[in-house]
């Protein structure tokens, strides 16, 4: 541990080369909220394009270890050449193999930048299975001295046209997205991505002094990412289920956070003053698929409305995610007092759920 600690610091002590551009691959919704935090961790020059934005910085392993809402992140190369097939050419290979060598580090041991260790090198790309692709896939890997695994492989190395001509290629550089957090050790079904967890609770913002409350907690992602993003006077989490309090319990205890939160296994009905009051309610709740019903659903979200109104401190902020679009939209103007102040739609696991920030009033 301490040897990771002793490259860390090498890293954050030696500047990027000039003009070295970055990619960070953004959820579809957060942008806004994404870039403006990697501008305050010392990205410059931002470019947004389709699916996140280009960018430098001097100190880009900063960004890799501090950013939560950033779903991964790539080291971004362009190469003018007109078909995948003259990435072989000795040139761009060298450009590109050097490129993969410095993510991957000696045997893919990884290094102070990336992290690491790797296993296996894939490439992700229209047509990754054709003879060209699986050529470089392979020369890139035996570089790199890594397997060449196209299925599971973990150090990717994304093909897509440039934006300008030519190829665009992008190197992650982490063995897992950075939205598949080191402290997730117990998953459920249905469980929440944790970059649009970070977002939520930057969306309530981050106070020393709030009492937080977080219904219906599941696996704990957004009681984890609100331990982790700061201190807080309470930090609570409630679920029905024990098996979910449980599961949420070992992922605070791998956080290095379960010390500072309360769990509590009980119904949402059933929770009265006696728990107190809260400054910040948060709730990711059932939408109907992996996790409810449509039918009890109608039944379940006046009652989260009005239990969390009940539990709420004058001018708290409730963040609360849904795929009940309709329902939600419908409830909101007759919800016992709450506020409608922002609303967003986010891309989730196949579904663009609404996440709504309200008032007290």
């Amino acid at each position: 541990m301490a040897r990771r600690r002793d490259t860390t610091r090498q890293e954050q002590g030696r500047a990027a080369p000039a003009g070295e551009r970055w990619f960070a691959e953004l959820v579809p919704g957060l942008e806004a909220p994404a870039r403006a935090e990697l501008q305050r961790l010392g990205a410059r020059r931002l470019e947004p394009v389709a699916d996140g934005v280009r960018f430098e910085a001097a100190q880009p392993a900063r960004l890799v270890r501090e950013a939560r809402l950033v779903a991964a992140f790539y080291l971004a190369l362009d190469f003018a050449v007109p078909r995948p097939k003259a990435l072989l050419g000795d040139a761009a290979f060298r450009r590109l193999s050097e490129a993969v060598a410095r993510v991957a580090g000696p045997h893919g041991r990884g290094t102070p930048l990336s992290g690491g260790p790797f296993d296996g090198l894939r490439l992700a790309a229209a047509g990754a299975g054709s003879p060209v692709m699986l050529r470089l896939g392979e020369a890139l890997a035996g570089a790199a001295g890594l397997g060449f695994d196209p299925e599971a492989g973990e150090l990717v190395v994304r093909l897509r046209p440039g934006r300008r001509g030519g190829w665009e290629v992008l190197v992650r550089l982490t063995p897992r997205p950075s939205s598949a957090r080191a402290w997730r050790v117990c998953n459920r079904a249905g469980g929440l991505n944790a970059v649009v967890a970070a977002a939520m609770n930057e969306l309530v913002g981050v106070r020393p002094d709030d009492r937080y409350l977080n219904l219906m907690c599941g696996s704990g992602t957004l009681l984890v990412e609100r331990a982790l993003a700061g201190p807080a006077r309470r930090l609570v989490g409630v679920d029905l289920d024990p098996a979910a309090v449980t599961c949420a319990e070992r992922n605070l205890q791998a956080a290095g956070a379960a010390e500072r939160c309360e769990l509590l296994a009980a119904d949402v009905a059933e929770l009265d003053a006696g728990l107190g009051r809260f400054d910040v309610v948060v709730a990711d709740a059932p939408w109907g698929d992996a996790v409810g019903e449509h039918d009890a659903n109608r039944r379940l979200y006046p009652l989260l409305l009005e239990r969390a109104a009940a539990l709420a401190a004058p001018g708290a902020r409730f963040a609360l995610l849904t795929h009940e679009v309709r329902l939600a939209r419908r409830l909101l103007p007759a919800a016992p007092g709450w506020e409608l102040v922002r609303e967003l739609q986010v891309a989730h696991g196949g579904h663009n759920p609404l996440l709504l920030l309200l008032g007290r009033r």
